[in-house]
This record gives C-alpha cells, structure tokens and sequence, in this order.
C-alpha cells in the first residue's frame, strides 16, 4: 500500500492525527461563509461527497485533461481538480514544462522520460512547477498568513508528502483556516492546517485568460 501510495506522491499515514470535519470545526452561525468563497475553494469544496475514496492505484490516463474516476483520487488531485475548473490544466502544464526542463525535476522515481499519466500527480513535482510559476511564499508558523486559496503542502512521516488547499471556513476557535485535502477519506474540510509539518505555501497566480473562464 505504501509503494503504491508514494507512486503518486502523497499518502495515508498509518495514523492520521485526531482531526475536525468542517461540520464538527465550524459554528452553526459560522457554517456558511457571508460571502461568496473564493472560485479555487468552491472547485474544491465541490468535490466533498464526490469523491469518497483514497485511491493511490497508477491509471493510465488520456491527455490533455485526464484524470481517474471522479469517485476516488489521491491528495494532488484535489488541487488537479480545483485548478482545471478554473481552466488550468496542470497535467498538461506540468507534463511540458519537464519535457522541456526535465533535469529542473526531482529525480525520485528513477524515471529517465515524463510519463503525463502520474507526473503531475506527484507533490514534489506540483511544488517544483509552482516554485518556477513564482507561486512561492515563505512557509509561516502563523495562520493569518494563510489565504483563502492558497495550496499548501506538508512532510507527513518517512518520505510521505501531502498536499491541500486553504479554505475560507475556519476552526471552531477561529484560529486558523479549515484545509480542503484528500487524506484518507476521499476529499474532506478539515482542521488540520498544523496538523503536520508544512513544507510548502503557494499562492495560485492564473493569467487573465485563465482565470476570467
């Protein structure tokens, strides 16, 4: 399960942290947001009861917009998901960025050729694009640094990563925002923004055409 889990780059661990739905974080009068979320939140959220299943199998996908059935995924495509609503196409993007810069990629999976089926669905290799995109900002101890829509990643244990995006609905104290992530359960809203140790804070920046679809 491990093997297969870190072929795409994020997994479950053992034991995840005792952690908080958005039911259960948020106060009645605070469960819905007085104004519209964010469009990268919404695409999100939007999976939530969609997909309901972990799934770290390798899939064969088509492309340009491939993805596996809507019903399971892995955490980075969450993130996949939400930024192809909003028109971007990350396993194409990230697919022609390493043909064209290959050695620019971490070379973790003794891969000598991209393979657009899993490269996009790898954290390392989401955090290498986002990083030459000019997405990055400095990781943060603080959860008023964190906005609506950023994506965050986080170093889990022995090599596992994992990846999420911020909500605009916040924890039962209010303390920090809610994350949007797929860990075990399928896509879920939860309080787990220090559950682990971020690794990674990235601020999505889309081109006007890109993002007025």
């Amino acid at each position: 399960m491990l093997i297969a889990a870190l072929a795409a780059g994020c997994s479950q661990p053992a034991s995840p942290p005792a952690e908080r739905s958005a039911a259960d974080a948020t106060p009645p009068a605070a469960a819905e947001p007085a104004k519209p979320s964010p469009p990268l939140v919404a695409a999100a959220r939007a999976q939530v009861g969609v997909v309901r299943l972990y799934d770290p199998a390798y899939v064969r996908l088509g492309y340009p917009g491939g993805d596996v059935a809507p019903d399971r995924g892995v955490c980075t495509d969450v993130v996949i998901r939400a930024l192809r609503v909003q028109g971007l196409d990350l396993q194409q993007r990230v697919h022609e960025d390493m043909r064209a810069n290959f050695a620019a990629y971490p070379s973790l999976w003794r891969a000598s050729a991209t393979d657009r089926s899993i490269d996009h669905r790898r954290v390392p290799n989401l955090r290498r694009w986002f990083e030459r995109q000019g997405w990055s900002l400095p990781v943060s101890a603080d959860a008023a640094d964190y906005r609506a829509g950023d994506v965050v990643t986080w170093d889990l244990s022995r090599g596992q990563t994992h990846i999420g995006i911020v909500s605009d609905r916040r924890s039962w104290d209010r303390r920090r925002p809610l994350i949007l992530h797929n860990i075990a359960r399928g896509t879920q809203e939860e309080d787990v923004l220090f559950a682990y140790a971020v690794t990674g804070r990235y601020r999505p920046q889309l081109p006007p055409a890109v993002a007025s679809r």
